[in-house]
C-alpha cells in the first residue's frame, strides 16, 4: 500500500484554474507530455511534508493556525511558462508566478515551522509555480515557441491549504485543513479585491 503524502499551498481560484484549463487544452494536442494535471488539482505549493503521522499533523495545523493570523490577504500574479529537466525534453511544464514579498515571507515562515517540527524538506530555493504537465514524450524537442500564448492573472492568497495526496484518484489532491489570512481581515478589503480571480 503507497504512503499518504502531504503538503502545504495556496489554493487557486476556480476562474483562474478555468483560464489555464482553457491553455492546457490547446496546447495538449501538439505537446506530449505523458499527463496533463487536472484542472481541480492546480495549486502553489508552499511546502512539500511527505509522510505525516498524526500527531505531526496536530502540530503542523497548530503552527499553521498561528502563522497565517498573523499576515493579510494579498495578490499574486501569474508570470510566464516555464519547464524543470533537460530542455529539450522537460520532466516538467509550470505556469509561473512573479515574485511577491509577501509570498516570500509566508513560505518562509512556514517553511521554517516545519523544519523545526523535524520534517525533512526540500532545500532548494523557493521557486513558486504550479505544475500543469509531467515528462515530456515527443519526438521532436521541446520548442517554447510553438506553445499558446500565456495565462495572465492575479489569486488572491487568503488561506494556506494542508492537501493529502491520494495517487489513485483523480483529481488526486484532497483539501483537509485550511487556515484563513485574518491580519487586519477587513469586510471592505474582501469587496475591494474580489474581482483579482477574474
Amino acid at each position: 500500500m503507497k504512503k499518504t503524502h502531504y503538503f502545504l499551498a495556496v489554493p487557486i481560484t476556480d476562474e483562474i484554474k478555468q483560464k489555464i484549463a482553457n491553455w492546457c487544452e490547446k496546447a495538449a494536442p501538439r505537446f506530449p507530455f505523458r499527463t496533463w494535471v487536472h484542472k481541480d488539482d492546480y495549486h502553489l505549493t508552499l511546502v512539500f511534508l511527505g509522510a505525516v503521522s498524526a500527531q505531526q499533523l496536530q502540530a503542523v495545523k497548530e503552527k499553521m493556525a498561528a502563522i497565517c493570523n498573523n499576515y493579510s490577504p494579498f495578490s499574486i500574479t501569474l508570470k510566464g511558462i516555464g519547464t524543470f529537466g533537460v530542455p529539450s525534453s522537460p520532466r516538467i511544464l509550470w505556469q509561473g508566478i512573479e515574485r511577491t514579498e509577501l509570498l516570500w515571507s509566508l513560505r518562509h515562515d512556514i517553511y521554517e515551522a516545519c523544519r523545526t517540527l523535524g520534517f525533512s524538506l526540500d532545500p532548494r530555493p523557493f521557486a513558486p509555480h504550479m505544475t500543469l504537465a509531467r515528462k515530456w514524450q515527443g519526438e521532436k524537442p521541446f520548442a517554447f515557441m510553438e506553445l499558446p500564448d500565456v495565462v495572465e492573472g492575479h489569486v488572491l492568497v487568503h488561506e494556506v491549504v494542508l492537501y493529502q495526496t491520494h495517487l489513485d484518484r483523480v483529481p488526486k489532491y484532497e483539501a483537509i485543513a485550511s487556515f484563513p489570512l485574518r491580519h487586519r481581515w477587513e469586510e471592505n478589503n474582501l469587496r475591494g479585491h474580489e474581482s483579482w480571480g477574474n
